[in-house]
Parts: structure tokens; C-alpha cells; sequence
């Protein structure tokens, strides 16, 4: 993590320098604030990453000498099927809809979305999959 972190530390060094040379050249304030904005973001990722880092063991990727194999492992559980993200998809793709539409679309969106979280929430609570 220590090297992520550094990374992210030189990322937002180059955007604020970026930001700079762009809003003195350009003198166009939405381009210069989004600029000042990613280098806030870059700063706190580069910050948390850093932090993180002190206090967690030391990866493989921290080890000059490390392979490849060092860093294999168990990455996590992850759902063989579900079909709540398409319920989320649908939902979300008929609320963005009403934006352009209607706000009244939201009326049938909002219920598609909450069962679509609901079940995915409760994914592994009951059925075939309890166990898991």
C-alpha cells in the first residue's frame, strides 16, 4: 500500500501543477475548480492509502523482492449468480429515463430499485444459497 500511496501523492503534486499553469493560461474557472477538486481527491486517496499503510502489514508489492506468487491468494467471496444487479440496472436505467421524460417514471422506478436492494441484501439469507 505504501507504494499506491505514493502514487497518489505524485498524482495530485502534477494535477495541482496542472491546475495552476491551466487557470492562469486559460483563466476559465470550471476547468481550474474541477482541476483543484481532483487534486483534493488524489491528496485524500494518496492520504488515506498512506495511513492505511502504516498500520497494516507489508504486502508483497512493498517487497522489492517479492513475485509474483507472493501476492496469490483467496481474493474473496464473490456470487456466482444473482440477478439482483439487473433489477438495480433496470431500475436505475428507468429513473435516469424519467429525468429526461418525467419525473412521474420515478413512481415505477423506485419500487424496481428497492427490491433490487432488498434482495441483494438478503441474497444469502434464505433459499439454496443460505449455507454460503
Amino acid at each position: 500500500m505504501k507504494v499506491q500511496g505514493k502514487m497518489f501523492f505524485w498524482l495530485s503534486i502534477f494535477i495541482l501543477a496542472m491546475a495552476v499553469v491551466y487557470g492562469v493560461w486559460s483563466k476559465e474557472p470550471a476547468g481550474t475548480t474541477a482541476l483543484f477538486l481532483a487534486f483534493g481527491l488524489a491528496i485524500m486517496i494518496g492520504f488515506y492509502l498512506g495511513f492505511t499503510a502504516r498500520r497494516v502489514d507489508t504486502g508483497a508489492q512493498d517487497n522489492k523482492e517479492a513475485d509474483v506468487a507472493d501476492d496469490a491468494g483467496e481474493l474473496g467471496f464473490f456470487s456466482p449468480h444473482s440477478w439482483q444487479p439487473l433489477a438495480l440496472g433496470i431500475g436505475g436505467a428507468i429513473a435516469f429515463l424519467g429525468i429526461a421524460v418525467g419525473w412521474w417514471l420515478l413512481y415505477f422506478a423506485a419500487p424496481i430499485i428497492l427490491i433490487g436492494i432488498w434482495g441483494w441484501v438478503f441474497e444469502y439469507y434464505r433459499g439454496e444459497n443460505r449455507t454460503q
